[in-house]
């Protein structure tokens, strides 16, 4: 038995305060480690001690071995849980613990490094007869051996590194002429995040499923499994949506794969929480994909459905003791639906975005748990990962599940920076996840270019209004002693006034008429009535259901159920040159330059890879608009770029003709 009084969180964010919140529950003092890009965050400000790591990249702060070590003495630490991400999956990291003296709380090292390597992983199942996908695992790295392995599978295939999952290091190849540009991405973004360029190759399967099981293990050799999670909801292959049961498995079929997932943990002795990931075809077969041996972003579905605390389960098999819990043991009552909350502009191509936090107001109900780790006034960094809160609903059934995530979304509010969460809502609500039909391409078939909702004039009505009121309290607040029914005054009847607003990239012209009562917006051809009751908003005779609103000089900022969209007033001394200019190719987003993929003087094609932008631990490629001649380069690889800097320009591309 291994006793431990305090824990070291090796993590941030959201994981970092869910841990830290079973372990004081249980009587254990808490340390958590933080960056300076991270000093003034929840986790940091929870913890019975905090121990700064670093600045802000990770590979100098929440990767580095020997900080989180020297961090875990300093503090008088016992024990290390190491969350999700980072240093979770990192062998020489749990090796290191031990060598510290510090209980690490996973699996042993050498089952994280087994599991760890998809390659040596893929073999280790073959070999213990749990089914795997068709795919080529060896140690020749050779890239013409790669093609041709490639070519023997049969495309569509997926390369993926050997070292990691998340979706880092993994491109989908659908023709034999793209494989080596996504063999070359897939390596530089696998080297990145694990440190290996190391890949294996498997067949892509046609609208498979993403099926996985929660497995547990302890120092008696008890293994048993908790049901599975569906997160076939993917972009990228990276979840977006999870649940728990899995709609698409009944009752034998959850036995064969909790069999399997089993099977799978034996046959490497394992200890801890773990997940054993599965595709699930159309016919009812199942393959092996990988095995996470660590607590699972999306593991609050299975606490909803089990009952039980996973983290209290880690810490307790950690300190020795038994399961205390048989398969038959394992109820799963109800179902249960997570959203990911991510900082990115789905209405952008899903940009990741980094900045400050103005307005965070979270959601609560019945059957809502919310695991955040942020806070107003909080900066969100572009050197992590961009997940910002998971929201999980409970119901009796899938669809009182999802109508209660539905609602919590909709009372969802954040400001200061673009998220994903209209994107969820519309998820949520399409006929096809609502009848529990969605596939791993669900968001590559309906949302390929993200979300494409231009507002309502409706919309532009309730924000035309919330900028009138916002203008009469100004100038009330300036008119010192005049009487308000002066104020606004016109002797020509109707006082008008006119907008122009601006949301991403189209401006519209508002008239403004105040009216006995009322306000009446003129958007275009169409005209509506707004008016106030009981502090909020009626457009039409319609509850514009105003869940909050922002107004920062000339940005405003709506949120409303159905949506949370920004708005910029321009004014007609803004003389400001527009953006895009011809010929400037501009950072999308911030993050490190990771490549220049041009030189001066360079002829590029509509659609050459210029440059490559890492954030938030994904490498985006920047491509020519157009055809031309690469004039400047203003940057070097290497450096941190903000969104809107210049990168390098092209000049048009010189035509022949008299």
């Amino acid at each position: 038995m291994s006793s431990f009084d305090t824990i070291l969180v090796a993590n941030r964010g959201e994981i970092a305060l869910r841990v830290m919140r079973t372990a004081r529950a249980m009587g254990l003092a808490c340390v958590a480690v933080y960056t300076d890009a991270d000093a003034a965050s929840p986790h940091a400000a929870f913890a019975d001690a905090s121990i700064r790591i670093g600045e802000g990249p990770v590979a100098d702060s929440y990767l580095s071995i020997d900080k989180i070590i020297a961090a875990a003495r300093e503090a008088g630490a016992e024990a290390v849980h190491p969350g999700y991400g980072f240093l979770s999956e990192n062998a020489e990291f749990a090796r290191a613990c031990a060598a510290a003296g510090l209980v690490f709380i996973g699996p042993s090292a050498e089952a994280i490094a087994l599991m760890g390597n998809k390659a040596a992983a893929k073999r280790k199942m073959n070999a213990a007869g749990v089914p795997c996908i068709p795919g080529y695992e060896s140690a020749d790295q050779a890239a013409d051996v790669l093609a041709a392995e490639a070519d023997r599978i049969g495309f569509p295939v997926m390369i993926k590194a050997a070292a990691g999952g998340g979706g880092k290091g993994m491109r989908l190849v659908q023709r034999p002429a793209d494989f080596s540009a996504a063999l070359q991405l897939a390596r530089s973004e696998a080297l990145a995040a694990f440190g290996s360029d190391e890949v294996i190759l498997e067949k892509a399967l046609t609208r498979p499923r993403h099926v996985e099981v929660q497995v547990f293990g302890d120092a008696d050799g008890t293994v048993i499994h908790l049901g599975e999670r569906d997160c076939s909801i993917q972009r990228r292959h990276q979840k977006v949506v999870e649940e728990a049961p899995s709609p698409a498995v009944d009752a034998a079929l959850r036995a064969r794969m909790g069999a399997a997932a089993v099977k799978a943990a034996q046959a490497i002795g394992y200890q801890g929480a773990g997940t054993v990931e599965f595709l699930l075809d159309q016919d009812g077969a199942f393959y092996f994909l990988e095995m996470n041996t660590r607590l699972q972003v999306e593991h609050p579905v299975t606490e909803m459905v089990t009952g039980l605390d996973l983290v209290e389960m880690q810490i307790r098999v950690a300190r020795g003791e038994p399961l205390g819990l048989a398969q038959d043991d394992v109820r799963l009552e109800g179902h249960a639906i997570e959203v990911r909350l991510y900082a990115e502009d789905a209405e952008q191509g899903f940009l990741p975005q980094a900045g400050r936090i103005a307005e965070w107001q979270p959601p609560s109900g019945d059957g809502i748990r919310v695991d955040g780790g942020i806070a107003a006034g909080q900066e969100v960094s572009a050197f992590y990962d961009p997940l910002l809160a998971k929201l999980i609903a409970h119901g009796r059934t899938r669809e009182e599940a999802r109508q209660r995530l539905v609602a919590a979304l909709q009372d969802c509010v954040l400001f200061g920076l673009a998220c994903n969460r209209d994107f969820l809502l519309e998820v949520l609500l399409h006929p096809e996840f609502a009848a529990a039909d969605a596939a791993t391409d669900f968001i590559a078939r309906h949302f390929p270019n993200g979300l494409e909702a231009p507002l309502t004039s409706r919309e532009m009505a309730v924000a035309a209004a919330l900028i009138h009121r916002a203008e009469q309290q100004r100038c009330a607040a300036a008119a010192g002693g005049v009487a308000p029914e002066l104020l606004g005054w016109s002797g020509q009847g109707i006082l008008r006034s006119f907008l122009r607003l601006e949301c991403n990239g189209e401006t519209c012209s508002l008239q403004v008429c105040e009216e006995p009562g009322q306000l009446r917006v003129t958007c275009g051809k169409r005209q509506h009535s707004v008016t106030e009751e009981g502090g909020g908003l009626r457009v039409d005779g319609v509850r514009a259901d105003l869940k909050s609103w922002r107004l920062e000089g000339d940005t405003l900022q709506v949120a409303v159920a159905a949506r949370i969209f920004t708005l910029t007033r321009q004014r007609a001394s803004a003389g400001a040159a527009p953006a895009g200019q011809v010929g400037q190719v501009v950072a999308p987003m911030h993050g490190v330059l990771k490549e220049v993929c041009v030189a001066e003087g360079d002829r590029v094609a509509a659609g050459s890879r210029l440059a490559v932008v890492e954030a938030m631990k994904m490498q985006h490629e920047v491509r020519a608009g157009a055809a031309g001649i690469v004039a400047s380069v203003a940057v070097r690889p290497g450096v941190q770029v903000q969104a809107g800097q210049l990168l390098l320009e092209v000049s048009p591309q010189e035509t022949d003709g008299a």
